[in-house]
This record gives C-alpha cells, sequence and structure tokens, in this order.
C-alpha cells in the first residue's frame, strides 16, 4: 500500500478534523495564484523591447492573455474528468498529482520564457498547470463535507476561501521577484525567474498539505452530533446519486446554471477592476492597484462568510440573496459613475465581489444537498465546467463592449455602464434556474452506496 493511497491515509483516533482544513487551504491558495496571473501580463510582452514592446517580435495583451484562459477551461475539463478518479484516490494522491502538475506547469512556462516560445508557455502554465488547477480545486471538497457534517456550507467556505486569497499572496510575490531578478540582471524582465521561484515555493507548500491531508473512518462522525434520522428540509436528499447519474437530472443542469451565471456577471469586473475604476473616475494607476487588492480581500472573505451563512439560510436561499442583492447593486453602478460617487462605486463592487466568491464555496454544499456525499467530489469536477464557460462570457462581454463603446464616441467613464445591464440579465437567468431547483426524484437514488462497484475511469 503506497503512501499516497486513500487507505494509508485514514485517520487513527485523536487526529482532530480541524487538520484538515489548513491542509486543503495550503493547496487552495497555491493554486489560487491563478487569480494574479494578470500581474506578468504587460512584463510578458516586454520579453525583447524590455522596457516597451517591440513591434512584431514582441507578444500582445490578447496573446498573452490566453494563457489565463486556457488554464481556467483546462481547470473545468480536469475537474470533470478526474473527478471520479479524485474520489477514489483520496486527497493526499490528488493534492500532489495537483502539485506536480501545477509547479511543473511554472516551470515549462519558464523554458518558453527563456526562448520566447509562447506556445510553451500555453502548455506549461496554461495546460499542465490548468490541470493541476483543476485536481488541487476539487481534491479537499468531499473529504472537508465528509469531516464536517454537521457544517458542510463552512466546511467548503474553507477550502474556497483558501483559493480566493490566492491572488493576495501570489500578486505581490510576483512583483517583488521579478523586480528582484530585474534589479539582479537588467536584460531580464524577470517573468521566467519568477516562474521557476515561485514554482519551487508552491511545491513545497502543497506537498505540506498533502503530508497532513487525512480522510475520516468509515462512519465516522463528530462527537456530541447525531444525524438526523430524516432531514426536514425538503431540499436535502436522504439518499445518493453516482456523477455519471446525477447529470441525467435536471437539478444537476439547473446548478450548473446557476453557477455560471453568477460567475459570468462577477469575473468581468474581477478581471478589469484597476482599468474601469481609471476610466469611470480618473483615478492613478496606483489606486487601480490597490482597488484590486480590496477586492481580492472581499472575494476570499465573502467565500467564507456568506458558504457559512448558508448553513442557516440554506442554499437555495443565499443564491437568492446573491442574485436578488446582486441585481441591485449592478443597477447601482451606472448610477454612481454618473453622479461621482466613488465610494458608492467601490462598496457595490466590493459585495459583488463577495457574493461572487460566495457562489463558488457555497455550490459543493448545494450539490450535498442535492446528491449526498457519495460522489460529491466528481459531481463538483462536473460542474465546474460552468466556470470555464463563464471565464469566456464575463470577460468577453465586459471587453468587447465597453472597447465597442469607446471606439464609437462614448466617453471612456460611460463605456462599462451598459455592461452592468447584461450582468442584470445574467443574474436575472441565474435566480430563474435557482428558483426552479427541486429535490432530486429517488429513481436516481444509488441503492446501496458502500457496496455499488466504482466503475473503471476511461
Amino acid at each position: 500500500m503506497s503512501l499516497l493511497d486513500r487507505e494509508a491515509i485514514v485517520a487513527k483516533p485523536g487526529y482532530s478534523r480541524w487538520m484538515f482544513p489548513p491542509a486543503a487551504i495550503a493547496v487552495q491558495m497555491c493554486i489560487g495564484q491563478v487569480y494574479a496571473f494578470s500581474v506578468f501580463n504587460v512584463p510578458l510582452t516586454k520579453l525583447i523591447g524590455k522596457t516597451a514592446p517591440v513591434k512584431d517580435q514582441d507578444w500582445t495583451i490578447p496573446q498573452v492573455g490566453w494563457i489565463y484562459s486556457i488554464a481556467l477551461i483546462l481547470l473545468g475539463c480536469s475537474a470533470a474528468i478526474f473527478g471520479k478518479w479524485v474520489e477514489r484516490s483520496g486527497p493526499r494522491k490528488t493534492m500532489v498529482t495537483s502539485a506536480l502538475c501545477f509547479c511543473g506547469g511554472l516551470w515549462i512556462a519558464a523554458i518558453g520564457v527563456a526562448y520566447h516560445q509562447l506556445w510553451i508557455i500555453y502548455l506549461g502554465y496554461g495546460v499542465i498547470g490548468g490541470i493541476g488547477l483543476g485536481m488541487g480545486y476539487i481534491a479537499p471538497v468531499s473529504t472537508l463535507i465528509k469531516w464536517f457534517p454537521d457544517r458542510p456550507g463552512m466546511a467548503t467556505g474553507f477550502a474556497i476561501m483558501g483559493f480566493g486569497s490566492g491572488a493576495l499572496i501570489g500578486g505581490p510575490l510576483a512583483n517583488i521577484l521579478m523586480a528582484h531578478f530585474h534589479t539582479a540582471n537588467p536584460d531580464s524582465v524577470g517573468v521566467g525567474e519568477s516562474f521557476l521561484t515561485m514554482g519551487g515555493i508552491y511545491l513545497v507548500l502543497m506537498l505540506f498539505g498533502a503530508a497532513i491531508a487525512r480522510v475520516p473512518a468509515d462512519n465516522w462522525k463528530p462527537e456530541g452530533w447525531t444525524p438526523p434520522a430524516k432531514s426536514t428540509n425538503a431540499m436535502m436528499t436522504s439518499g445518493s446519486v453516482s456523477a455519471d447519474e446525477a447529470i441525467k437530472t435536471p437539478q444537476f443542469w439547473l446548478l450548473w446554471t446557476v453557477l455560471c451565471m453568477n460567475v459570468s456577471a462577477g469575473i468581468g469586473i474581477l478581471g478589469q477592476a484597476s482599468l474601469m475604476i481609471q476610466d469611470m473616475f480618473g483615478v492613478p494607476a496606483a489606486v487601480g492597484v490597490g482597488f484590486v487588492g480590496l477586492l481580492s480581500i472581499f472575494n476570499m472573505v465573502g467565500r467564507f462568510i456568506w458558504s457559512s451563512t448558508s448553513d442557516l439560510t440554506g442554499r437555495k436561499g443565499i443564491y437568492l440573496i446573491y442574485f436578488l442583492l446582486g441585481i441591485c447593486l449592478y443597477l447601482t453602478i451606472p448610477y454612481a459613475q454618473k453622479s461621482g460617487a466613488q465610494v458608492l462605486f467601490v462598496a457595490a463592487c466590493c459585495v459583488i465581489i463577495s457574493m461572487y466568491g460566495g457562489g463558488f464555496a457555497t455550490i459543493p454544499a448545494y450539490l450535498r444537498d442535492m446528491f449526498g456525499t457519495y460522489q460529491v467530489g466528481a459531481i463538483h469536477g462536473r460542474l465546474i465546467t460552468a466556470w470555464s464557460l463563464a471565464a469566456v462570457i464575463g470577460p468577453q462581454i465586459l471587453n468587447n463592449v465597453s472597447t465597442y463603446k469607446k471606439e464609437h464616441g462614448v466617453p471612456k467613464n460611460e463605456a462599462y455602464n451598459e455592461v452592468m445591464y447584461i450582468c442584470v440579465g445574467l443574474l436575472l437567468v441565474g435566480c430563474v434556474a435557482n428558483l426552479l431547483v427541486r429535490p432530486v426524484d429517488p429513481s436516481h437514488y444509488v441503492q446501496d452506496p458502500a457496496a455499488k462497484p466504482e466503475p473503471a475511469l476511461h
């Protein structure tokens, strides 16, 4: 039996379940660096010119931007493809695999920088690193729910909060490293060396998380907690549904739509926050950078607070808050721009991004309510494909609409207002999908989850 196998990491008596959240956060915090990848965008366009891009030799921002998009697309695809393998293998083997892929992707990307080959960066950070993102993202989910059956929303909030905090650490770390390596070697912008260094740092942290990861023994339950014989909440299943069966239910696709719409509306703002506040209010770039940092904090904190709150309100209720409050806040942004109310704009965006993060953190518990814990990690992996699509929809709407407006004579401070109305439409679609969610029909239940053999992964 390997040290990485699930059987090898069954917790012994005396193991505190509070040891697992730090393991999950260690991994999620590292792969959450993807949220800060934009700090590399401009330096990557000056690898040859050093101080300014050289036309027809250096890469453009749209070319570099695909690195981030490819990584997020592969995050969703790998989570869907390997979800059942993650369930079988357990968190430790998955975390180690994630670490090797994500950190290896950074190192391969460094080779692409050294040889000025963009396709190598696409392959390294985008494809291989993206696979590491997907596996690391779903690795702790089902285990956290099993360790905290009494507080599933809070439990998943722990892990997803770690992912949201990745930019708070990854962004400043990248800037410090690039400045250091550029100072040491003025002929380098410091990107390749930073990829190598960050890969090493993240590998150590992720392997630490894997080392302390444990799964609860069969039939384990928290001391003093008695599972209800039958849930009094009609929206919480009393059975278990397999991953293959879950995608045949309308509930899966309604929740897929819920996540896709919530993320599509928020991710555009998150990706262009600095430019938005500069264009809309004429503030300097330094203020834009600070605004991005502030949103990252609300993204991180929202993941824990909103998901924990869902244990009290129910998952359907909390998503109703996300959508209805979000609609009001998106409608507030054009008003704030027209009236010059910068504080109101910042406050609205902070709450919006907190609910963007909260949506990510709440969805695993929503899936657990609908389909049980049997293969919730694999089901979550398949649902994350909604994020991959949203990562294209949200940024494309914001970038294309605002650019079109600017090019056709609309003042840049007003170019984003129509985007906010489109986001309201997206949230309305998500709200309707959430209202349509009903309990899963018992005909989809697995009769004996413990005895049912797990099909091989092909």
